[in-house]
Protein backbone atom coordinates (compact mmCIF):
# COMPACT_ATOMS: atom_id res chain seq x y z
CA UNK A 1 0.00 0.00 0.00
CA UNK A 2 1.69 3.34 -1.32
CA UNK A 3 -0.81 5.92 -0.16
CA UNK A 4 -3.68 6.87 1.60
CA UNK A 5 -6.35 6.03 -0.73
CA UNK A 6 -4.72 2.45 -0.80
CA UNK A 7 -4.95 2.03 2.82
CA UNK A 8 -8.61 3.36 2.28
CA UNK A 9 -9.27 1.35 -0.16
CA UNK A 10 -8.45 -1.81 1.64
CA UNK A 11 -10.40 -0.78 5.06
CA UNK A 12 -13.39 -0.14 2.76
CA UNK A 13 -12.74 -3.94 1.12
CA UNK A 14 -12.47 -5.15 4.54
CA UNK A 15 -15.64 -3.61 5.93
CA UNK A 16 -17.47 -5.34 2.67
CA UNK A 17 -17.05 -8.59 4.18
CA UNK A 18 -19.16 -7.47 7.24
CA UNK A 19 -21.80 -5.11 5.98
CA UNK A 20 -24.31 -4.56 3.38
CA UNK A 21 -23.24 -2.95 -0.08
CA UNK A 22 -26.28 -0.23 0.93
CA UNK A 23 -24.27 0.51 4.26
CA UNK A 24 -21.22 1.24 2.47
CA UNK A 25 -22.64 3.00 -0.08
CA UNK A 26 -24.56 5.17 2.55
CA UNK A 27 -21.95 5.69 5.11
CA UNK A 28 -18.68 5.28 3.14
CA UNK A 29 -18.84 6.12 -0.45
CA UNK A 30 -18.06 9.66 -0.40
CA UNK A 31 -15.36 9.95 2.66
CA UNK A 32 -12.02 11.04 1.80
CA UNK A 33 -8.97 9.58 3.19
CA UNK A 34 -6.67 12.88 4.24
CA UNK A 35 -3.76 11.24 6.01
CA UNK A 36 -2.14 8.39 7.10
CA UNK A 37 0.90 8.81 9.96
CA UNK A 38 2.06 7.54 13.57
CA UNK A 39 -0.45 4.84 13.24
CA UNK A 40 -2.88 7.14 12.91
CA UNK A 41 -5.78 7.01 10.04
CA UNK A 42 -7.48 10.70 9.51
CA UNK A 43 -10.35 10.88 7.06
CA UNK A 44 -13.20 13.37 6.42
CA UNK A 45 -17.02 13.13 5.87
CA UNK A 46 -19.14 15.41 4.16
CA UNK A 47 -21.52 16.40 7.66
CA UNK A 48 -21.56 16.05 10.92
CA UNK A 49 -24.50 13.57 10.86
CA UNK A 50 -22.04 11.19 8.89
CA UNK A 51 -19.38 11.94 11.46
CA UNK A 52 -21.16 10.66 14.36
CA UNK A 53 -22.74 7.86 12.83
CA UNK A 54 -19.34 6.30 11.92
CA UNK A 55 -17.80 7.03 15.15
CA UNK A 56 -20.60 5.09 16.98
CA UNK A 57 -21.58 2.52 14.73
CA UNK A 58 -18.03 1.68 12.50
CA UNK A 59 -15.51 3.06 14.45
CA UNK A 60 -14.66 -0.10 16.71
CA UNK A 61 -14.75 -1.88 12.95
CA UNK A 62 -12.55 0.05 11.27
CA UNK A 63 -9.59 0.19 14.08
CA UNK A 64 -9.91 -3.31 14.03
CA UNK A 65 -9.18 -3.36 10.28
CA UNK A 66 -6.25 -1.34 10.48
CA UNK A 67 -4.91 -3.21 12.70
CA UNK A 68 -5.68 -6.32 11.17
CA UNK A 69 -3.54 -4.66 7.86
CA UNK A 70 -0.78 -3.77 9.94
CA UNK A 71 -0.61 -6.16 12.64
CA UNK A 72 -0.41 -3.68 15.27
CA UNK A 73 -3.38 -2.88 17.67
CA UNK A 74 -2.20 0.71 18.50
CA UNK A 75 -4.31 2.04 15.49
CA UNK A 76 -6.69 5.83 16.24
CA UNK A 77 -9.09 6.61 13.61
CA UNK A 78 -10.06 10.69 13.39
CA UNK A 79 -13.27 11.77 11.45
CA UNK A 80 -12.91 15.14 10.28
CA UNK A 81 -16.06 17.15 8.99
CA UNK A 82 -17.23 19.96 6.44
CA UNK A 83 -14.73 22.46 7.27
CA UNK A 84 -12.46 20.59 9.67
CA UNK A 85 -8.83 20.21 8.51
CA UNK A 86 -6.47 18.41 10.21
CA UNK A 87 -3.35 19.80 11.45
CA UNK A 88 -0.42 18.57 13.64
CA UNK A 89 1.12 21.09 15.88
CA UNK A 90 4.51 21.42 15.38
CA UNK A 91 5.39 23.05 19.26
CA UNK A 92 4.25 20.53 21.06
CA UNK A 93 2.84 16.85 21.36
CA UNK A 94 -1.05 17.64 21.05
CA UNK A 95 -3.21 18.12 18.14
CA UNK A 96 -4.58 21.53 17.34
CA UNK A 97 -7.67 21.28 15.12
CA UNK A 98 -8.29 23.77 12.58
CA UNK A 99 -11.73 24.63 11.63
CA UNK A 100 -11.77 26.51 8.38
CA UNK A 101 -12.37 30.36 9.42
CA UNK A 102 -11.93 29.54 13.13
CA UNK A 103 -10.05 32.67 14.01
CA UNK A 104 -10.90 36.16 15.51
CA UNK A 105 -11.26 37.89 11.87
CA UNK A 106 -14.08 35.37 11.59
CA UNK A 107 -15.60 35.81 14.67
CA UNK A 108 -18.49 37.90 15.13
CA UNK A 109 -18.66 40.09 18.11
CA UNK A 110 -22.11 41.71 19.33
CA UNK A 111 -23.46 42.35 22.59
CA UNK A 112 -23.63 38.74 23.73
CA UNK A 113 -20.01 37.56 23.41
CA UNK A 114 -18.14 40.90 23.13
CA UNK A 115 -16.85 40.73 26.69
CA UNK A 116 -15.90 36.73 26.06
CA UNK A 117 -14.29 37.66 22.70
CA UNK A 118 -12.22 40.71 24.26
CA UNK A 119 -10.85 38.59 27.15
CA UNK A 120 -10.07 35.63 24.47
CA UNK A 121 -7.90 38.32 22.57
CA UNK A 122 -5.93 39.32 25.38
CA UNK A 123 -5.13 36.14 26.76
CA UNK A 124 -4.01 35.46 22.88
CA UNK A 125 -2.02 38.27 22.77
CA UNK A 126 -0.14 37.40 25.87
CA UNK A 127 -0.31 34.45 27.50
CA UNK A 128 0.08 33.31 31.14
CA UNK A 129 -0.27 36.89 31.92
CA UNK A 130 -3.53 38.56 31.91
CA UNK A 131 -6.02 36.02 32.84
CA UNK A 132 -5.29 32.57 33.88
CA UNK A 133 -7.17 30.05 33.37
CA UNK A 134 -9.73 31.80 30.83
CA UNK A 135 -13.17 29.85 31.55
CA UNK A 136 -15.54 30.48 28.95
CA UNK A 137 -18.86 28.83 29.21
CA UNK A 138 -22.31 29.22 27.79
CA UNK A 139 -24.90 26.97 25.44
CA UNK A 140 -23.76 24.51 22.70
CA UNK A 141 -23.84 26.14 19.26
CA UNK A 142 -22.45 30.09 21.16
CA UNK A 143 -19.00 29.51 19.63
CA UNK A 144 -17.09 28.77 22.86
CA UNK A 145 -15.06 26.25 20.87
CA UNK A 146 -14.42 29.11 18.00
CA UNK A 147 -13.08 31.31 20.41
CA UNK A 148 -10.74 28.57 22.32
CA UNK A 149 -9.62 27.62 18.63
CA UNK A 150 -8.83 31.26 17.81
CA UNK A 151 -6.58 31.49 20.43
CA UNK A 152 -4.84 28.42 19.56
CA UNK A 153 -3.92 29.39 16.22
CA UNK A 154 -3.52 33.13 17.16
CA UNK A 155 -1.10 31.83 19.32
CA UNK A 156 0.69 29.05 17.14
CA UNK A 157 1.12 31.84 14.39
CA UNK A 158 2.41 34.33 16.49
CA UNK A 159 4.74 32.36 18.60
CA UNK A 160 5.30 29.45 16.98
CA UNK A 161 8.01 28.03 19.47
CA UNK A 162 5.57 27.88 22.20
CA UNK A 163 4.02 24.09 22.66
CA UNK A 164 -0.20 23.15 22.95
CA UNK A 165 -2.06 20.96 23.62
CA UNK A 166 -6.24 20.87 22.48
CA UNK A 167 -8.08 17.92 24.19
CA UNK A 168 -11.55 17.51 24.66
CA UNK A 169 -13.00 16.92 28.44
CA UNK A 170 -14.07 13.17 28.06
CA UNK A 171 -11.07 12.32 25.22
CA UNK A 172 -8.84 13.48 28.55
CA UNK A 173 -10.51 10.80 30.13
CA UNK A 174 -10.16 8.41 27.74
CA UNK A 175 -6.51 8.68 27.40
CA UNK A 176 -5.94 8.54 31.13
CA UNK A 177 -7.80 5.02 31.31
CA UNK A 178 -5.53 4.31 28.04
CA UNK A 179 -2.98 5.33 29.70
CA UNK A 180 -2.85 3.61 33.09
CA UNK A 181 -3.65 -0.07 31.09
CA UNK A 182 -0.79 0.09 28.66
CA UNK A 183 1.52 1.56 31.57
CA UNK A 184 2.41 4.58 29.61
CA UNK A 185 1.14 7.30 32.63
CA UNK A 186 4.24 9.05 32.19
CA UNK A 187 3.96 9.81 28.77
CA UNK A 188 0.92 10.99 29.01
CA UNK A 189 1.57 13.41 32.07
CA UNK A 190 4.42 15.01 29.81
CA UNK A 191 1.85 15.36 27.16
CA UNK A 192 -0.59 18.07 29.02
CA UNK A 193 1.54 18.71 32.01
CA UNK A 194 4.93 20.55 29.91
CA UNK A 195 3.39 22.70 27.38
CA UNK A 196 2.80 26.45 27.20
CA UNK A 197 -1.04 26.50 26.31
CA UNK A 198 -3.54 23.50 26.98
CA UNK A 199 -6.68 24.05 25.57
CA UNK A 200 -9.60 22.41 27.14
CA UNK A 201 -12.98 21.91 25.29
CA UNK A 202 -16.11 21.14 27.56
CA UNK A 203 -14.25 20.30 30.89
CA UNK A 204 -17.84 19.34 32.36
CA UNK A 205 -17.33 15.72 31.05
CA UNK A 206 -14.60 15.36 33.67
CA UNK A 207 -17.07 16.46 37.04
CA UNK A 208 -17.77 13.03 39.02
CA UNK A 209 -14.96 11.14 37.54
CA UNK A 210 -13.20 11.02 40.73
CA UNK A 211 -9.51 9.94 39.06
CA UNK A 212 -9.84 12.07 36.19
CA UNK A 213 -10.68 15.23 38.33
CA UNK A 214 -7.36 14.52 40.53
CA UNK A 215 -5.05 13.64 37.68
CA UNK A 216 -6.62 17.01 35.80
CA UNK A 217 -5.85 18.87 38.92
CA UNK A 218 -2.13 17.79 39.24
CA UNK A 219 -1.76 18.75 35.22
CA UNK A 220 -3.83 22.50 36.24
CA UNK A 221 -1.40 23.54 38.69
CA UNK A 222 1.88 22.02 36.83
CA UNK A 223 0.67 24.24 33.97
CA UNK A 224 -0.68 27.35 36.03
CA UNK A 225 2.90 26.98 38.67
CA UNK A 226 4.78 27.57 35.66
CA UNK A 227 3.36 30.39 34.30
CA UNK A 228 1.86 28.88 31.35
CA UNK A 229 -1.68 29.47 29.61
CA UNK A 230 -4.90 27.63 30.35
CA UNK A 231 -8.17 27.86 28.19
CA UNK A 232 -11.05 26.11 29.29
CA UNK A 233 -14.44 25.72 27.78
CA UNK A 234 -17.96 24.78 29.29
CA UNK A 235 -21.68 24.27 28.60
CA UNK A 236 -21.88 26.18 32.13
CA UNK A 237 -19.97 27.65 34.80
CA UNK A 238 -18.01 25.58 37.52
CA UNK A 239 -20.80 26.47 40.18
CA UNK A 240 -23.39 24.57 38.42
CA UNK A 241 -21.58 20.96 38.21
CA UNK A 242 -22.59 19.21 41.26
CA UNK A 243 -20.07 17.17 41.36
CA UNK A 244 -16.74 18.90 40.43
CA UNK A 245 -14.16 18.66 42.95
CA UNK A 246 -14.09 21.85 45.07
CA UNK A 247 -10.32 21.94 44.41
CA UNK A 248 -10.88 22.34 40.49
CA UNK A 249 -13.62 25.02 41.28
CA UNK A 250 -12.03 27.10 42.92
CA UNK A 251 -9.38 27.30 40.64
CA UNK A 252 -11.69 27.78 37.84
CA UNK A 253 -13.55 30.32 39.40
CA UNK A 254 -9.84 32.45 40.27
CA UNK A 255 -9.74 32.99 37.11
CA UNK A 256 -11.63 34.94 34.63
CA UNK A 257 -15.10 33.77 33.96
CA UNK A 258 -16.71 34.69 30.49
CA UNK A 259 -19.90 33.63 29.07
CA UNK A 260 -21.62 33.77 26.05
CA UNK A 261 -25.40 34.37 25.57
CA UNK A 262 -27.27 33.65 22.40
CA UNK A 263 -27.02 37.04 19.92
CA UNK A 264 -29.23 39.39 19.18
CA UNK A 265 -31.32 39.88 15.85
CA UNK A 266 -28.35 42.03 14.72
CA UNK A 267 -25.64 39.84 15.55
CA UNK A 268 -27.38 36.90 14.17
CA UNK A 269 -28.06 38.92 10.79
CA UNK A 270 -24.06 39.38 10.97
CA UNK A 271 -22.96 35.98 11.10
CA UNK A 272 -25.51 34.71 8.82
CA UNK A 273 -24.32 37.21 5.96
CA UNK A 274 -20.63 36.82 7.33
CA UNK A 275 -21.11 33.08 6.47
CA UNK A 276 -23.22 33.41 3.10
CA UNK A 277 -20.60 35.29 1.85
CA UNK A 278 -17.94 32.98 2.69
CA UNK A 279 -19.38 30.53 0.84
CA UNK A 280 -19.69 32.80 -2.41
CA UNK A 281 -23.69 32.97 -1.08
CA UNK A 282 -25.33 36.43 -1.95
CA UNK A 283 -28.51 36.94 0.24
CA UNK A 284 -30.93 39.73 -0.18
CA UNK A 285 -31.40 41.50 3.25
CA UNK A 286 -34.80 40.53 3.51
CA UNK A 287 -33.56 37.10 3.33
CA UNK A 288 -31.23 36.96 6.01
CA UNK A 289 -33.30 39.19 8.04
CA UNK A 290 -35.93 36.13 7.86
CA UNK A 291 -33.38 33.71 8.15
CA UNK A 292 -31.94 35.19 11.98
CA UNK A 293 -35.83 35.79 13.07
CA UNK A 294 -36.26 31.95 12.74
CA UNK A 295 -33.17 30.85 14.48
CA UNK A 296 -32.54 32.53 17.18
CA UNK A 297 -30.42 30.40 19.95
CA UNK A 298 -27.47 28.51 17.85
CA UNK A 299 -25.15 29.80 15.71
CA UNK A 300 -24.05 26.32 14.72
CA UNK A 301 -27.36 26.27 13.29
CA UNK A 302 -28.00 29.60 11.89
CA UNK A 303 -24.59 28.76 9.74
CA UNK A 304 -25.95 25.14 9.35
CA UNK A 305 -28.89 27.13 7.52
CA UNK A 306 -26.94 28.97 4.85
CA UNK A 307 -24.72 25.65 4.14
CA UNK A 308 -27.94 23.77 3.39
CA UNK A 309 -29.15 26.74 0.57
CA UNK A 310 -25.55 26.84 -0.52
CA UNK A 311 -25.64 23.04 -1.39
CA UNK A 312 -29.30 23.50 -2.89
CA UNK A 313 -27.72 26.34 -5.10
CA UNK A 314 -25.04 24.24 -5.75
CA UNK A 315 -25.82 20.92 -6.28
CA UNK A 316 -29.64 21.36 -7.34
CA UNK A 317 -29.56 24.51 -8.76
CA UNK A 318 -32.53 25.56 -6.74
CA UNK A 319 -33.24 29.15 -6.89
CA UNK A 320 -33.16 31.05 -2.61
CA UNK A 321 -35.93 31.70 -2.10
CA UNK A 322 -38.79 32.26 0.77
CA UNK A 323 -39.27 28.43 0.18
CA UNK A 324 -35.97 27.14 0.05
CA UNK A 325 -35.22 29.04 3.25
CA UNK A 326 -37.92 27.01 5.18
CA UNK A 327 -36.66 24.08 3.69
CA UNK A 328 -33.56 24.84 4.96
CA UNK A 329 -34.26 25.55 8.13
CA UNK A 330 -36.85 22.77 8.64
CA UNK A 331 -34.48 20.26 8.01
CA UNK A 332 -31.62 22.43 10.24
CA UNK A 333 -34.36 22.38 12.97
CA UNK A 334 -35.18 18.54 12.82
CA UNK A 335 -31.43 17.67 13.11
CA UNK A 336 -30.55 20.46 15.73
CA UNK A 337 -33.63 18.77 17.89
CA UNK A 338 -32.79 15.21 17.29
CA UNK A 339 -34.25 13.16 20.39
CA UNK A 340 -31.40 11.35 21.91
CA UNK A 341 -30.81 7.60 21.43
CA UNK A 342 -31.23 5.15 24.27
CA UNK A 343 -27.79 3.66 23.93
CA UNK A 344 -26.43 7.36 24.57
CA UNK A 345 -28.14 7.98 27.19
CA UNK A 346 -26.75 4.65 29.47
CA UNK A 347 -23.57 5.51 28.15
CA UNK A 348 -23.35 8.64 29.08
CA UNK A 349 -25.09 8.07 32.72
CA UNK A 350 -22.83 4.87 33.12
CA UNK A 351 -19.78 7.57 32.32
CA UNK A 352 -20.88 9.82 34.60
CA UNK A 353 -20.83 6.84 37.31
CA UNK A 354 -17.59 5.29 36.09
CA UNK A 355 -19.46 2.41 35.03
CA UNK A 356 -19.88 0.87 31.73
CA UNK A 357 -22.81 0.33 29.37
CA UNK A 358 -22.71 -3.38 30.43
CA UNK A 359 -22.62 -2.60 34.39
CA UNK A 360 -26.30 -1.07 33.70
CA UNK A 361 -27.83 -3.81 31.86
CA UNK A 362 -26.52 -6.52 34.14
CA UNK A 363 -27.55 -7.67 37.12
CA UNK A 364 -25.06 -6.00 39.65
CA UNK A 365 -27.17 -4.74 42.40
CA UNK A 366 -24.73 -2.15 44.08
CA UNK A 367 -26.25 1.07 45.74
CA UNK A 368 -24.35 3.04 42.98
CA UNK A 369 -24.64 0.74 39.93
CA UNK A 370 -28.28 0.54 41.08
CA UNK A 371 -29.17 4.37 41.45
CA UNK A 372 -27.40 4.32 37.80
CA UNK A 373 -29.61 2.42 36.06
CA UNK A 374 -32.33 4.07 37.87
CA UNK A 375 -31.30 7.38 36.69
CA UNK A 376 -30.73 6.18 33.25
CA UNK A 377 -34.58 4.70 33.04
CA UNK A 378 -35.49 8.47 34.45
CA UNK A 379 -33.45 9.83 31.48
CA UNK A 380 -34.68 7.71 28.74
CA UNK A 381 -38.63 8.67 29.63
CA UNK A 382 -37.84 12.37 30.09
CA UNK A 383 -35.73 12.87 26.82
CA UNK A 384 -37.26 9.80 24.32
CA UNK A 385 -40.60 9.08 23.41
CA UNK A 386 -39.92 5.20 24.15
CA UNK A 387 -42.45 3.18 26.73
CA UNK A 388 -41.69 1.57 29.72
CA UNK A 389 -42.01 -1.40 27.86
CA UNK A 390 -39.37 -0.66 25.65
CA UNK A 391 -37.47 1.48 28.33
CA UNK A 392 -37.07 -1.77 29.90
CA UNK A 393 -35.58 -3.65 27.10
CA UNK A 394 -32.67 -1.63 26.70
CA UNK A 395 -31.76 -2.30 30.31
CA UNK A 396 -33.06 -5.74 30.48
CA UNK A 397 -35.80 -5.10 32.72
CA UNK A 398 -39.84 -5.45 32.82
CA UNK A 399 -42.13 -2.70 32.93
CA UNK A 400 -42.95 -3.31 36.73
CA UNK A 401 -39.25 -2.40 37.37
CA UNK A 402 -38.74 0.38 34.86
CA UNK A 403 -41.93 2.32 36.56
CA UNK A 404 -40.70 1.52 39.87
CA UNK A 405 -37.31 2.87 39.40
CA UNK A 406 -38.50 5.94 37.70
CA UNK A 407 -40.75 6.64 40.77
CA UNK A 408 -38.17 5.97 42.85
CA UNK A 409 -35.59 8.48 41.28
CA UNK A 410 -38.89 11.00 41.33
CA UNK A 411 -39.23 10.71 44.90
CA UNK A 412 -35.33 10.79 46.05
CA UNK A 413 -35.54 14.11 43.86
CA UNK A 414 -37.76 15.37 46.56
CA UNK A 415 -35.23 14.49 49.34
CA UNK A 416 -31.54 14.58 48.57
CA UNK A 417 -30.80 18.00 47.08
CA UNK A 418 -27.28 16.01 45.16
CA UNK A 419 -29.93 14.15 43.15
CA UNK A 420 -31.23 16.85 40.79
CA UNK A 421 -27.81 18.54 40.24
CA UNK A 422 -26.67 14.93 39.30
CA UNK A 423 -29.34 14.43 36.76
CA UNK A 424 -28.61 17.65 35.52
CA UNK A 425 -25.14 16.99 34.90
CA UNK A 426 -26.04 13.97 33.05
CA UNK A 427 -29.11 15.79 30.98
CA UNK A 428 -26.50 18.63 29.53
CA UNK A 429 -23.92 15.96 28.66
CA UNK A 430 -26.56 13.71 26.83
CA UNK A 431 -27.74 16.64 25.27
CA UNK A 432 -24.20 18.13 24.58
CA UNK A 433 -23.78 15.22 22.94
CA UNK A 434 -26.69 15.06 20.81
CA UNK A 435 -26.41 18.54 19.42
CA UNK A 436 -22.80 18.31 18.10
CA UNK A 437 -22.91 15.34 16.01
Amino acid sequence: MNSVQDIWNEVVRILSRQLTTTAINTWFSDCEPVDYEDCRLIIRTPTDFKRRIISERFRPTIEAALSDLFASSDFELIILAEDEEYEKNDGGDGILPEMAGYTFDNFIVGNSNKFAHAAAISVAENPGKNYNPLFIYGNSGLGKTHLLLAIGHYIQDNNPKMSISYIKGDDFTNEMVKAIKEGTTEEFRTKYRNVDLLLVDDIQFIAGKQSTQIEFFHTFNNIYEAGHQIVITSDRPPMEMSLLDDRLRTRFEGGLMADIEPPDLETRMAIARNKATRLGLILQDDIIAYIASQITANVRQLEGVIKKMTAYREIMNHEINRETVDRAIHEVMVSGDEIPKPENIIRETAKYFSLSPEDLKGNNRSKNTALARQIAMYEMRQLTNLSLNDIGKELGRNHTTTLSSIRKIEEIMKTDPDIPGIIRDITSNITTLSGKH
